[in-house]
């Protein structure tokens, strides 16, 4: 039997990853902050603050800081990554050899990469040569600030192997922040990824003024759109409709604490990409993982209207307004077909 995780790593000094953290710590586990900014990782050490990617929140005094990949993995037996979905891959392979032996790696990433479709597990067990059974995935209804804030919420903790879930689970479990365990990783990331996408489209319906009918509409097409995909790539059915899928979808479309929901707004008002991903701040995925999706999806004859529609917005300059149009005008049909 594996004993108790205790002395654990995070690799991603942003809002995310900083907030991971700060649930290891108060999990009880020791924890350093892997971070490319040393402002950043010297306010964490000295203030317990990141102002940067969660002003006025303050950070457990055990969480630790360092720019140092060495200092941070050494003896971690967890080690949890929040870095760009798209730059993980040339990230991890640089910090391979830190990688204690047996140390399980979690993704705390969202995304689908853009070179090879991969999901953020596979490229975390390609970059760093790991068998299946050290990856987990932390996925769900998720909005940093809130859990810094340390409001109530659940989440889930994917492995192929349930040993692994269950050793990541306790290592954050919790007063506030409650983990369950799945062995559906396919379903659990892929509701993580396309949910981004899916956020997008429904700022853009806010953005141009249209209410909680058409939110409601997009974001239950959106679900139908997520599971036809998962189950095309052999994912659970029932992972849909739990809180990697349905939860970790309403609150992302839903809450302004979203990044890709706030970018779709913008988008929506009329701001070019470019313009809304400065005006967002951050790095929302749902931008880059749209068009890696759709590849997916079209590799195994998955019919993704509304991911295709935010694709032909954000990269092939199809105007805000023809959108709903082009959405609307897909032939009627029962609604489980």
């Amino acid at each position: 039997m594996s004993l108790p995780i205790s002395r654990t790593a995070v690799l991603g000094a942003g809002s995310w990853g900083t907030t991971f953290a700060a649930v290891l710590a108060d999990a009880g586990r020791e924890v350093t902050v892997w971070g490319r900014r040393p402002e950043v990782c010297e306010q964490i050490e000295t203030e317990h603050r990141n102002e940067r990617s969660l002003p006025g929140i303050d950070l457990p005094p055990g969480v630790r800081a360092t720019t140092e990949a060495a200092q941070a993995l050494a003896g971690a037996q967890l080690v949890a990554v929040a870095v760009p979905a798209q730059s993980a891959r040339a990230t991890l392979a640089s910090l391979a050899p830190l990688v204690e032996p047996g140390a399980v790696v979690v993704s705390l990433m969202k995304g689908v990469e853009l070179s090879s479709d991969r999901r953020m597990s596979e490229v975390l067990r390609e970059a760093l040569d790991l068998p299946e059974d050290r990856v987990a995935v932390v996925s769900g209804p998720n909005l940093a600030r809130e859990i810094a804030q340390r409001q109530p919420t659940a989440t889930v903790v994917a492995s192929t192997d349930e040993g692994t879930a269950q050793r990541v689970a306790a290592a954050c479990a919790s007063g506030y922040f409650r983990p369950y365990t799945n062995t559906d990783v396919v379903g659990v990331e892929l509701c993580g990824a396309v949910k981004n996408v899916i956020a997008v489209a429904v700022g853009i319906a806010q953005g141009r003024g249209f209410g909680h009918n058409t939110m409601a509409t997009v974001i239950t097409r959106g679900l139908a759109e997520i599971t036809r995909l998962g189950l095309a790539l052999g994912a659970d059915a029932e992972t849909f409709s739990g809180l990697a899928g349905m939860g970790d979808l309403v609150a992302t479309c839903a809450s302004p604490l979203s990044r890709n929901h706030t970018l779709g707004v913008h988008v929506g008002q009329g701001m070019s990409l470019e313009e809304a991903v400065l005006a967002t701040g951050g790095t929302a995925e749902g931008v880059k993982s749209s068009t890696s999706v759709l590849e997916l999806a079209v590799s195994v004859g998955a019919e993704m209207p509304i991911t295709s529609a935010v694709v032909d917005v954000l990269h092939h300059g199809l105007p805000v307004d023809q959108m709903a149009q082009l959405l609307l005008a897909r032939p009627h049909k029962a609604e489980r077909a």
